[in-house]
């Protein structure tokens, strides 16, 4: 009779335990997924309607007004073009030069790995501003150049040293071995440590993915008198700009006129929300198949000691 209580008692326990967990858990997924269906919402709703507010997960007035004065934009596909191209160049250069800095880095029997870590780790609380970066970029030639998105941003100290650690953990048995077989650092920076470091490198691969796509200032700074080099980032923002400056102008208006004009007018709010939605997707669709990396351990038992 006992047991059996204790058992009920027991029973009862896990049972509320699961409620309660799947109930943290659901409310986790609509915190989670709201604002981006309300940002989703706000982007097919009518400009003007948005401004009146409350519109949560679904549009009140449906329209595609705002992704038509996005995609109205002259300089729109090549904007794209660019910022694909500066996000595949960016991923693939800072990658291989932080990984190789870290290789070295991580190896014991550099003796300057000291010296220079910390002059990489330096960096990270000392920069030279922005007049010596722009001074520098001028003087290196780099004005009106597409060069200017990957150079300048080759090496960072936090990804060397995310990289590093995780090329430390690998076992220097693996290398010892490739050594004895004859191997040089190149083949086995290459054959061993580069395949075996794939979930960090793709990590790093994302964020300067989403660096390299979110990055507009620079285009501002070196490149704006250059249609074609502008990216997507910068010719979001002049829309932006624009729309918000018509939509001041337009807001005060009580005439006819103002009437019909302001129909035609975009809300800055709704032409953020369509920004976002079309800036955002392509991460999104890069995301799943790196995703899949975001794990560690690849070494785990391939050295049997």
């Amino acid at each position: 009779m006992v047991v059996t209580r204790l058992s009920d008692r027991a029973y009862m326990m896990d049972l509320g335990f699961r409620v309660m967990l799947t109930f943290m858990m659901l409310v986790l997924c609509v915190v989670t997924i709201y604002p981006f269906l309300n940002v989703l919402a706000l982007s097919f709703n009518e400009s003007l309607d948005t401004v009146r507010g409350g519109v949560h997960i679904w549009p009140r007035a449906f329209t595609l007004e705002n992704y038509r004065r996005i995609f109205a934009t002259p300089h729109l596909l090549v904007a794209f073009r660019n910022s694909v191209l500066r996000t595949v160049l960016g991923v693939f250069f800072t990658v291989f030069s932080c990984s190789a800095i870290a290789y070295t880095l991580a190896r014991r029997e550099f003796m300057f790995r000291r010296s220079f870590g910390f002059m990489f780790a330096l960096t990270m609380y000392v920069s030279g501003g922005l007049i010596p970066s722009y001074l520098l970029i001028r003087s290196l030639g780099l004005f009106n150049n597409f060069a200017v998105y990957i150079i300048p941003n080759l090496v960072g100290a936090w990804n060397v040293f995310v990289i590093r650690s995780y090329m430390a953990g690998i076992p220097d048995s693996l290398v010892e071995s490739a050594r004895i077989d004859g191997a040089n650092d190149l083949t086995i920076f290459a054959r061993i440590i580069m395949p075996l470091s794939i979930p960090v490198l793709a990590t790093m691969a994302l964020f300067v993915a989403v660096f390299q796509w979110n990055q507009w200032f620079d285009v501002y700074l070196y490149n704006a008198t250059r249609p074609g080099l502008t990216t997507l980032q910068f010719e979001l923002r002049k829309i932006l700009e624009h729309a918000s400056i018509q939509f001041s102008a337009g807001s005060d208006l009580t005439d006819l006129a103002a009437a019909g004009r302001q129909a035609t007018m975009v809300s800055p709010r709704a032409l953020r929300m369509a920004m976002t939605i079309v800036a955002t997707v392509p991460i999104l669709t890069v995301y799943p198949f790196l995703q899949r990396y975001f794990v560690s351990g690849l070494t785990l038992g391939a050295v049997k000691s």
